[in-house]
C-alpha cells in the first residue's frame, strides 16, 4: 500500500529556518549512507598526483569530501562508510583527524572501507563492486534504505527530502538529478522521464544527451547521488556481480537495468537544495582544473551562488588550531592589502597586495608581490616582487623572488600546465621542489 501523506508527515519533524523546511527523522536514521571516495580524478590533473579527488583542498579551509559528508550529517544519517582506493593516505588522515566527533554509543559512526579483495583477489573493479564487496558491512548494520553518494562534488542537499520522496513514490532506487547545459550533458548519466518522474530512459556519458522536453539546450544529468531500498540493493548488487560482460558500475550497468525492470524515479535536486542564493541550485562537478579554479573564485564572489555562511547547514571539516590571518606594512609601495578576497587562519601577508584570491592556511606572501585571481593552497611560500595571475599554486610551493606566473602563456606552458582557459597550475615538482608526507 502507498504510504500517505500523513503517515509522511508524522515520520518527520519540521524545523524551520533561513533556508526552508529541515527534515529530521525515523527514514533518515534508517538509512545508511556509502560514500564513493576512491577515485583518482585524472581530469585535475597534477592535483592529485598525491591525493585523491575527495581530498583536494576546497574553499580556504574545506575537502572536497567535506561537502558530501555534511549533507549526511546535517541531514541525520550518521552511519557512513566511505570507500576509498586511490592514493588514499591523505583522505584517511583527514577523516580522522575531522570527522571523529561522531558517537559509536548512538550508533553514529564514519567507517572507513578500503578495497580489501573481501569478495575475491581483485581491488574495486567499479563503483557498483565497490559497494559489493562491503556487502557483508551493511547487512550487518540492517539498514531500511542506502544511500550511495559520489566524494567529489561540491552542493548542500537535505537528503531527507529525497527520501521523503523516494518512500512516497514506492519507489526502488531514486536517482538526483539536475539540469546542466546539454554540451557539458556528455560527462554525466543523462536521464529521461515521464510526467510522474519515473525515469523511462538512463544513458551514461552519452555523446549524444536528449534534451529536457520545451528545453533544448538544456539535459537532465544525474548527481551522482542515490537512494536504494536496502533489500533491492542487494539484490542488485548481487545479480550485477554475476554478469560476465558488466562493467559492475552504477551508471553503466546497475542503473540502466533497475530502469528497464524495476520502479527508478528522478528527484528534483531544486527541491532539496539548501545555500544557494535565491533559491538557484548549486551543484559542481569540479573535476577539471578549470572547473576547480571557477568553483573557487564562484565562493569569493560578492554574492556567492554557494553559501557557506549558513548556521543551518553548516560544512564540517577538521579545524586546525591557528593564529589569525595577518596584514602588515602600509607603505605606499609596499601596502598588505587583500581586496574581494578570502584568507585563511596563519597566512601573513607582508606588504603584498591580494586581489580576488582565495588563499587557504598558512600562506605567506612577501612585500611588493601581487596575486591576482588566483587560488593558493595551503603552506605555500611567495617571495618578494612575484607576480601570480588566474593560477593554482598547489600546496609547500615555494615561489622564488621576482618569478611571474599567468603574465606569459608561452614561458608558464614550459614549466607549468597551463589549460585551455589559461589557468596555471603549479606544483613542488614543475619548481624542482621535492615534496614528502601527507599532502
Amino acid at each position: 500500500m502507498r504510504e500517505s501523506d500523513e503517515t509522511l508527515r508524522q515520520a518527520f519533524s519540521i524545523t524551520r529556518g533561513n533556508q526552508g523546511p529541515r527534515f529530521i527523522s525515523q527514514l533518515t536514521r534508517d538509512a545508511f549512507a556509502v560514500v564513493l571516495a576512491g577515485g583518482r580524478g585524472s581530469r585535475l590533473k597534477q592535483l592529485t598526483d598525491w591525493r585523491s579527488k575527495p581530498a583536494v583542498p576546497f574553499a580556504g579551509k574545506f575537502r572536497i569530501v567535506d561537502f558530501t559528508l555534511s549533507n549526511c550529517v546535517n541531514s541525520g544519517i550518521r552511519r557512513i562508510g566511505v570507500a576509498t582506493q586511490y592514493k588514499s593516505q591523505s583522505l584517511i588522515h583527514h577523516l580522522q583527524r575531522g570527522w571523529s566527533f561522531l558517537d559509536g554509543r548512538l550508533n553514529e559512526f564514519i567507517d572507513l572501507l578500503p578495497a580489501q579483495q573481501q569478495m575475491g583477489e581483485e581491488w574495486y573493479k567499479g563503483t557498483a563492486d565497490a559497494v559489493f564487496q562491503n556487502l557483508d558491512m551493511l547487512r550487518r548494520n540492517h539498514p531500511k534504505y542506502v544511500f550511495v553518494l559520489s566524494g567529489d562534488h561540491v552542493y548542500k542537499m537535505d537528503y531527507g527530502r529525497m527520501l521523503a520522496f523516494h518512500v512516497a513514490e514506492q519507489a526502488d532506487l531514486t536517482v538526483a538529478c539536475v539540469e546542466v547545459p546539454r554540451e557539458e550533458a556528455g560527462a554525466f548519466g543523462v536521464m529521461s522521464v515521464d510526467e510522474g518522474r519515473r525515469i523511462t530512459r538512463f544513458d551514461e556519458k552519452p555523446k549524444h544527451p536528449e534534451p529536457v522536453p520545451g528545453k533544448p539546450d538544456r539535459a537532465l544529468a544525474s548527481m551522482g547521488v542515490y537512494v536504494f531500498n536496502a533489500g533491492f540493493l542487494f539484490d542488485q548488487l548481487i545479480r550485477d556481480s554475476e554478469e560476465a560482460t558488466s562493467s559492475h558500475d552504477f551508471g553503466k550497468d546497475l542503473i540502466p537495468h533497475a530502469v528497464r525492470h524495476h520502479r527508478v524515479f528522478a528527484h528534483d535536486f531544486a527541491e532539496s537544495c539548501l545555500g544557494s542564493e535565491e533559491g538557484r541550485p548549486y551543484w559542481r562537478d569540479v573535476g577539471t582544473v578549470d572547473a576547480y579554479w571557477a568553483a573557487n573564485m564562484d565562493i569569493i564572489s560578492v554574492t556567492p551562488e554557494l553559501n557557506l555562511y549558513d548556521d543551518n547547514w553548516p560544512i564540517w571539516t577538521y579545524q586546525e588550531q591557528l593564529p589569525p590571518a595577518k596584514f602588515v606594512f602600509d607603505d605606499e609601495d609596499r601596502r598588505g592589502m587583500a581586496v574581494d578576497s578570502m584568507t585563511s587562519g596563519d597566512c601573513i601577508i607582508s606588504g603584498a597586495v591580494v586581489r580576488r584570491s582565495l588563499l587557504f592556511s598558512s600562506v605567506r606572501i612577501e612585500e611588493r608581490s601581487l596575486v591576482e585571481d588566483s587560488v593558493i593552497l595551503p603552506k605555500v611560500r611567495i617571495g618578494r616582487n612575484v607576480v601570480i595571475k588566474r593560477a593554482i599554486l598547489d600546496k609547500r610551493c615555494r615561489i622564488p623572488d621576482g618569478m611571474r606566473i599567468g603574465v606569459d602563456r608561452e614561458e608558464d606552458a614550459r614549466r607549468f600546465h597551463v589549460t585551455e582557459k589559461g589557468i596555471v597550475l603549479v606544483t613542488p615538482e614543475m619548481l624542482g621542489q621535492r615534496v614528502h608526507g601527507v599532502r
